[in-house]
C-alpha cells in the first residue's frame, strides 16, 4: 500500500484579521516614513552644527523645534485669533465642500444637522478632530492605502454618531430654527489655556 500524503488541515481565518493586517501594514508604513524624515532631519542638523560654534547649533535646534511645532496644526480650541479664525475658515471649507455633500444625507429627527454648526463649540471641536484625521489618513505616503477605510471606521462614523443623534448638540436646531444656548455650559477658568504670568 502506497503512502498517502498527509491531509493539509483547513484553517478558518477570520475576515477581520485581514483588515487588522492591512491596518498594521499602514501603521508600519507611516512609522517608517516618520523615522526616515527624522533621520534625514537629524543628519542635516548634525552636518550644519559645528563643534566650534555651540551657540549656533543651539539656535538651529530652537529653529527646528519651532518648525516642528507648527508642522501639525494644533487643536482648534487651543488657538487664539487670528490663528483660530484662519483654522475655522479652513475647517468650514472642508466641512461644506467635502463632508456635507459627500457624507451627510438630508437631516431628520434621528440624524440632525445644523447649517450653523460652526456656532456650536462641540461641533467645531469634533469636526476639527475629524478633519485632522482626514488630512493624515487620506495621504498614502503616511498611511498606506487603508487610511481612508480607517478614517471611515475610526473617525467619521463615531463622530457622526455623537453629533447627529436626536439628543446631540443639534437637538434644538430644526430647519427653521437654530438654538445653541441650551448646549453651552458656563466657562471653566483655565480649562484650556494656562494663565499668563
Amino acid at each position: 500500500m502506497a503512502d498517502e500524503p498527509d491531509e493539509v488541515p483547513k484553517l478558518d481565518v477570520p475576515v477581520g484579521m485581514f483588515e487588522d493586517i492591512e491596518d498594521l501594514k499602514a501603521q508600519i508604513a507611516a512609522l517608517t516614513t516618520q523615522v526616515n524624515r527624522l533621520t534625514e532631519h537629524a543628519a542635516g542638523a548634525e552636518g550644519e552644527a559645528s563643534a566650534d560654534d555651540e551657540q549656533e547649533g543651539e539656535e538651529a535646534e530652537d529653529a527646528l523645534e519651532a518648525e516642528d511645532e507648527w508642522q501639525y496644526p494644533p487643536f482648534i480650541l487651543l488657538l487664539d485669533s487670528p490663528q483660530y479664525d484662519e483654522e475655522l475658515r479652513a475647517l468650514i471649507e472642508w466641512v461644506e465642500g467635502v463632508l456635507v455633500p459627500g457624507y451627510l444625507a438630508e437631516p431628520s429627527a434621528d440624524a440632525r444637522w445644523c447649517h450653523l454648526w460652526f456656532e456650536h463649540p462641540v461641533a467645531i471641536a469634533r469636526l476639527h478632530a475629524l478633519w485632522l484625521a482626514w488630512q493624515e489618513l487620506t495621504d498614502p505616503a503616511t498611511c498606506g492605502y487603508t487610511g481612508p477605510s480607517v478614517w471611515h471606521r475610526d473617525h467619521l462614523d463615531p463622530c457622526m454618531r455623537e453629533l447627529r443623534p436626536s439628543a446631540g448638540p443639534f437637538a434644538g436646531c430644526t430647519k427653521g430654527e437654530h438654538q445653541i444656548a441650551h448646549r453651552l455650559p458656563g466657562t471653566v477658568p483655565s480649562a484650556w489655556r494656562q494663565a499668563d504670568g
